[in-house]
């Protein structure tokens, strides 16, 4: 086998990130595109000692487990990987996935991992889009044609998201079934209206231009909504008129900023804030709680299954009235304040200086007066709490709810040194989850006793899992 080959496969199984797995001669072939049980043609793009990389050139024979996706972009945007796949099947693919890396990387074995939780809502389910301004990629259909459709603008300029893969070209989009319908003829006005007014993109290898993103979030509980303009300058010029604009033709719209930053990065989010129209922020609820976001604060993006995820944790905890409880990687306090009444007190330790200031603002907000929230880096906090007697008494339970990457190992251990009675780990990569889950069951100091997948991203191959963990005896 060799790059370029055309070959066919049989799909066995989902794998990890989207792909899926075919095997040629004992050899592993990772498919882009592939779902169980089709048989494809695929062209081999890599060749590596154990493993071979291919795309699908045409499906011979499609699985039953396939479907037609609902976005005409599907296949080429990188917002939705899995439309093509019934979501009953979805969500299997991202159980078992739970379940391997509690086999592969965590060495556990016997633990029964139960459906995600799911639901309904599996368009229109984000409260928070970003889209980007850049230079306009075109798709196969347009190449082979050699013109734009319809000559309906420039082919450098583009608002949309991301090619998959790319992060240096924009796919000009007309259409999204992530956001709500009001959200995407956001999108259109804004594109209309920057195009006849011939506003220039902002280009990160000349440092050029203007428009960076677009971001809108909505609020679903309460129907705000704000749009923020990122750009690379503050022209008042140009923003007043377009926000005026903007709210004329979008009145339920409750807020309108811009962000300004001329970092390289393509990171949505100014050094600089100006408030053109409303309050700046807008608030939503999980729960009984009220949140106020502004532009830049974190918020889960998916408002009614992130309550079932606290819902979920808050369970598994098994508070008791008197616990003390800590809410590590705590971020604006969701987590601390949503399980605040059912015990003593909360601590919530966070690094990030701007999290933590939010947080307290939500608690004051929301009259909750058990919840402490302390700005540190999370193994040297744990480290004084427990060996100088810092004024943060120990845990009875733990909540933790890691980036990507994980805890840091020397976290897991003050974990294992504070031994509070129960532990839930909420994690976004069950990998990193199993691996501290393996450290935390080293000489059977902990056990896992309960495991939930919540299905918070449709159509991705992202999936959150809780893991309850409980204290053994000495």
């Amino acid at each position: 086998m060799k790059r370029g080959d055309i070959i066919e496969v049989e799909i066995e199984r989902a794998a990890y990130e989207g792909k899926s797995v075919a095997r040629v001669e004992g050899l592993v072939v990772f498919v882009h595109g592939g779902v169980p049980g089709d048989r494809v043609a695929v062209c081999v793009t890599a060749v590596k000692k154990a493993f071979a990389e291919s795309e699908i050139e045409r499906v011979v024979r499609p699985s039953p487990l396939r479907v037609e996706p609902r976005c005409r972009y599907f296949g080429s945007c990188g917002g939705c990987r899995w439309q093509h796949v019934a979501y009953s099947a979805q969500l299997e693919f991202k159980r078992q996935q739970v379940t391997d890396a509690l086999e592969r990387i965590g060495g556990f074995n016997g633990i029964e991992v139960p459906h995600p939780l799911g639901g309904p809502d599996t368009f229109h389910y984000r409260n928070k889009m970003e889209f980007s301004f850049g230079e306009r990629w075109r798709t196969r259909e347009e190449m082979a044609a050699r013109t734009d459709p319809e000559g309906r603008q420039p082919a450098a300029f583009a608002l949309g998201l991301h090619v998959a893969e790319r992060y240096d070209r924009i796919l000009d989009l007309e259409e999204c079934y992530l956001q709500s319908e009001e959200s995407a003829a956001i999108v259109n006005e804004v594109r209309r209206y920057c195009i006849e007014r011939a506003l220039p993109v902002y280009s990160t290898r000349t440092q050029s231009g203007y428009l960076r993103n677009l971001v809108i979030r909505e609020a679903r509980r309460t129907g705000e909504r704000m749009i923020n303009l990122v750009t690379r300058d503050d022209r008042p010029d140009i923003m007043g008129p377009m926000a005026e604009h903007l709210h004329a033709r979008f009145p339920s719209t409750t807020t309108i900023v811009n962000n300004i930053t001329q970092r390289r990065s393509q990171v949505a989010v100014g050094e600089t804030e100006k408030v053109y129209f409303g309050s700046g922020t807008i608030t939503d609820r999980i729960g009984n709680r009220t949140y106020r976001i502004s532009a830049n604060s974190f918020f889960q993006t998916n408002t009614e299954r992130t309550e079932r995820l606290y819902d979920t944790a808050r369970r598994m905890a098994e508070f008791r009235a008197e616990d003390t409880v800590y809410d590590l990687y705590s971020g604006t306090g969701t987590i601390a304040l949503h399980v605040a009444d059912d015990v003593r007190s909360v601590f919530g330790i966070e690094a990030v200086a701007g999290a933590v200031a939010d947080a307290r603002r939500n608690a004051e907000l929301n009259g909750v007066g058990n919840c402490t929230f302390v700005e540190g880096d999370l193994k040297d906090t744990l480290l004084r709490s427990r060996t100088q007697g810092g004024t943060i008494p120990s845990p009875d339970v733990v909540i933790v709810d890691p980036p990507r990457a994980g805890m840091h190992e020397k976290v897991v251990r003050e974990l294992l040194a504070l031994r509070p009675r129960r532990i839930v780990y909420i994690s976004c990569n069950p990998a990193t989850q199993a691996r501290d889950a393996k450290i935390l069951c080293e000489s059977y100091a902990y056990r896992i006793v309960e495991v939930q997948p919540v299905d918070m991203f449709p159509h991705t191959y992202h999936i959150e899992n809780v893991l309850s963990l409980s204290l053994n005896p000495l």
